[in-house]
């Protein structure tokens, strides 16, 4: 009884790691190293080989297992410690033929194992399910993929089951945008309890918040863009764990034109200038739909907490309401107004250079704002979000780096 308890996967699981309850054609799971993606594919496997809940209804007959290669869909989705041989019970263990590349259930039901390096291998077969294992690696996608599709011509309902650590490639993509696809994330964090302590102390804390953690971490797909003023690679050269001691500090707010449910977001950014000349972005403190009240509330705290010396407030929209926001809400504070008289690209064209010269650092991880700047191109951001935070961060480091350096401009104190 214990041991039939212990194999019912459905029992143990996740949530992320079960079937979606939705009519889909494909399962794709993206997920980050050690999230238990390839648990989940083999779990399904052996669900649908044995025709049991909530996997089928029915036993599936022919499975096709694709790896990147025939060595990685033997070591990792067969005789790996999550494979199939090692989540099944030893009632229900399949039969290994390693010569002929395939595993077989007492009940006839077979898996056989294809190379994505070999698209032409899935010519002929014929399958009524499928796992394919880190798509976003083949290094034929699109050719293994139609073969593939093309093979699952078997049972009423053909599915396939997806597991890859995201990447950007275009076949991943369509997936994605797939109306027949159900999409599954994970992260390496949700699985902590399956893994290594070690892991976490050496890889985990040390990535974690990195462009290469947030995609082999995360699960997250990250792109840049041709067009795009920044690049990843960019503000990743430049970033560092922890602020060095600052000569001067600045809170820059771009607040929207209107307020309430409608209203564009407050950006609210920080950035400082260190002894060694170099401007360093503390924190992206944005708001999304706040009452002026709230947005000025906001940033007057991040600008207590880090002990800045002047809010940079742009004045385009609101004018003098704006200062008067913040006069309502602390007299005390510095504010200097300004007014842009030029179009957002160009402000923030030489922020940018400042970045490709690597005179800008990101202190710790920012996903918000940096995914916005590797998305901003001549016509806006390319999504037709209101570009909020980079605009607060252009007044950032534009007054820190750009007018008079270390010397600081006029002030006007309110009150």
């Amino acid at each position: 009884m214990a041991e039939v308890l212990l194999a019912d996967w459905a029992v143990w699981a996740r949530r992320e790691q079960l079937p979606p309850d939705t009519a889909w054609t494909t399962w794709l799971i993206l997920g980050g190293r050690g999230a238990g993606k390839t648990r989940a594919g083999a779990e399904w496997v052996r669900g649908v080989a044995l025709g049991r809940a909530p996997f089928a209804s029915v036993p599936h007959g022919r499975i096709a297992l694709v790896g990147e290669t025939l060595a990685d869909a033997r070591e990792v989705m067969v005789e790996g410690v999550s494979g199939i041989l090692a989540v099944s019970t030893r009632g229900d263990r399949p039969q290994w033929q390693p010569s002929r590349r395939r595993l077989e259930w007492a009940n006839g039901a077979v898996a056989q194992l294809f190379s994505a390096a070999d698209p032409e291998s899935l010519r002929g077969p014929q399958f009524a399910a499928a796992w394919s294992d880190e798509l976003a690696k083949w290094p034929s996608p699109d050719a293994t993929w139609d073969m593939l599709q093309f093979a699952l011509r078997l049972g009423e309902r053909p599915r396939q089951v997806v597991t890859t650590t995201p990447r950007p490639v275009p076949l991943l993509r369509r997936l994605m945008a797939d109306g027949r696809t159900a999409l599954t994330r994970m992260s390496t964090v949700e699985n902590a309890v399956n893994l290594a302590p070690g892991f976490f102390e050496s890889v985990v804390a040390r990535y974690q918040g990195t462009r290469l953690g947030r995609q082999e971490l995360d699960g997250e797909i990250l792109e840049d863009r041709d067009d795009a003023l920044w690049s990843r690679d960019e503000i990743e050269r430049g970033r560092v764990a922890a602020m060095p001691e600052m000569r001067r500090i600045v809170v820059a707010i771009d607040p929207p034109a209107t307020s309430g449910a409608r209203s564009a977001s407050c950006g609210i950014v920080a950035a400082g200038l260190a002894a060694d000349g170099r401007a360093y972005v503390l924190a992206d403190r944005t708001i999304e739909r706040a009452s002026p009240k709230a947005w000025a509330e906001r940033a007057l705290s991040l600008y207590h907490t880090l002990g800045a010396d002047r809010l940079v407030a742009e004045v385009n929209q609101g004018g003098e309401m704006v200062e008067t926001i913040i006069r309502e809400a602390d007299p005390t504070v510095p504010v200097v107004p300004v007014r842009a008289s030029r179009g957002k690209w160009v402000r923030a064209e030489p922020v940018a250079l400042l970045y490709a010269q690597g005179r800008v650092s990101h202190v710790g991880l920012m996903a918000e704002l940096e995914d916005q700047m590797c998305n901003f191109v001549p016509a806006g951001t390319a999504d037709g979000v209101s570009p909020d935070r980079i605009d607060a961060l252009v007044w950032a480091l534009t007054v820190l780096m750009l007018e008079g350096g270390a010397a600081p401009p006029r002030l006007r104190r309110l009150g």
